[in-house]
């Protein structure tokens, strides 16, 4: 009944002020309530199913495993813990804001209750639903979006874990330590890993980080880009994974132990300079350029942009009302092609729409939810100006639609 009557007062919000009184439309005129509202539901629909399903332990019985010709074998050794952890990576900030007296709140205290019953089925090896953290390749990179996730929201997710399943967590990750890491991006999962051990109190492997760090650091190309190992890859891991991990590790690392705030604002200087390239990279219509693998992570192609926005950290000039506006038409644009979700409320593979080829052998419906990074600043309180600002032209619109811009410039 709840979510009912919330997704109506969030339809309240886009009807026409012509039929309402001069106080009223005032009030449903505000851009936050349109986007806000919009982005919440688009994330509850999509950690619906996901949620429901594996705090009762019903995930790996429920969940279809779409796959590409010749994984349908191997894809469901791995693809459950990439739904879990790659969901709460991007709605960990959201999650953090904790419950409160509105309906907001009071929907935020319901997915932090299926959140935390989650993990503790997840991670039982008594549970139906015990994921695999230690079988093969795959687990180290979903071990790390779990971990990067209690990273995002320290207060209400990994403080508010009950005792055995702390206990069966940590045991978890640290049974992600026997997969070496491919020579790339890799190296930051086991960084990531550890950082997770280090925030729970646990011992944590120094030369894990200290590596990925370094190698990073020599793998980067200038102008806010790096390479996904020692060659340069024209996709979107700088986005996906290179940015983020990266800055999240070293702030972790940083509030462990001061000699890291230097690396750590220079990651995130370079940070901020890709984030603007991404908002640049957003055409007037929404759409954006369809360029290298993993293109089925959909507008998570972003989650670097939305993490600097949701720092607040976002360059000179670029307004945070211009982000969200462009965000939400990325986010519109890839999930209201028909055919995202199955009969059943789960993601399928694609790009816009259903497109099945699109994924690659590693990817099954469980990669899928890596979309959710691009709804980082629904961390930011609903009175942040994130939130509040009137809709703005993003860069490219304005461009295109022949406002005057300043120039842009390489760091």
């Amino acid at each position: 009944m709840f979510r009912r009557d919330f997704l109506k007062n969030s339809f309240l919000a886009g009807v026409s002020t012509s039929v309402l009184s001069p106080s009223l439309a005032a009030t449903v005129r505000k851009p936050e309530l349109n986007d806000r509202a919009y982005w919440i539901q688009t994330l509850t629909r999509i950690a619906d199913p996901v949620l429901t399903n594996l705090s009762q332990g019903k995930l790996k019985a429920t969940m279809p495993v779409e796959s590409t010709k010749g994984q349908d074998k191997e894809r469901p050794k791995y693809t459950h813990l990439e739904a879990f952890g790659r969901l709460l990576a991007g709605m960990a900030p959201w999650l953090e804001l904790g419950a409160e007296n509105s309906p907001e709140g009071k929907t935020r205290q319901k997915y932090l209750d299926l959140a935390q019953q989650s993990l503790a089925m997840a991670v039982d090896p008594k549970s139906p639903d015990f994921l695999n953290f230690n079988q093969g390749g795959q687990p180290v990179v979903d071990a790390a979006f779990l971990s990067h996730a209690l990273i995002r929201a320290p207060k209400q997710l990994r403080d508010k874990i009950a005792p055995e399943t702390r206990t069966h967590l940590i045991k978890a990750l640290q049974a992600s330590r026997v997969i070496k890491p491919y020579y790339s991006n890799w190296l930051l999962f086991s960084a990531m890993v550890e950082m997770a051990l280090l925030s729970l109190g646990e011992p944590w492997d120094a030369m894990r980080v200290d590596y990925a760090l370094r190698e990073h650091q020599n793998w980067y190309k200038g102008d806010g880009i790096y390479g996904d190992g020692p060659e340069f890859h024209y996709d979107y891991y700088n986005s996906y994974v290179i940015h983020p991990m990266l800055v999240d590790i070293t702030k972790t690392l940083r509030d462990h132990d001061p000699q890291y705030e230097e690396l750590h604002q220079t990651i995130l200087r370079r940070a901020q300079r890709y984030a603007a390239i991404q908002e640049r990279l957003i055409s007037p219509e929404g759409t954006f350029p369809p360029v290298g693998r993993s293109l089925a992570y959909r507008f998570g192609a972003f989650q670097a942009l939305a993490q600097i926005a949701y720092m607040q950290k976002l360059s000179e000039g670029i307004k945070p009302a211009q982000v969200r506006s462009a965000l939400t038409a990325v986010i519109k644009k890839t999930m209201a092609a028909p055919n995202t979700f199955d009969k059943n409320g789960w993601l399928q593979i694609g790009f816009c729409g259903h497109q099945p080829s699109i994924g690659e052998t590693y990817i099954s419906t469980g990669s899928l939810y890596l979309c959710t990074t691009g709804l980082l600043p629904l961390g930011l309180p609903a009175t942040n100006e994130f939130w509040t600002g009137p809709a703005q032209d993003w860069t490219a619109k304005k461009a295109w639609s022949g406002q005057d811009l300043p120039t842009d410039h390489a760091i």
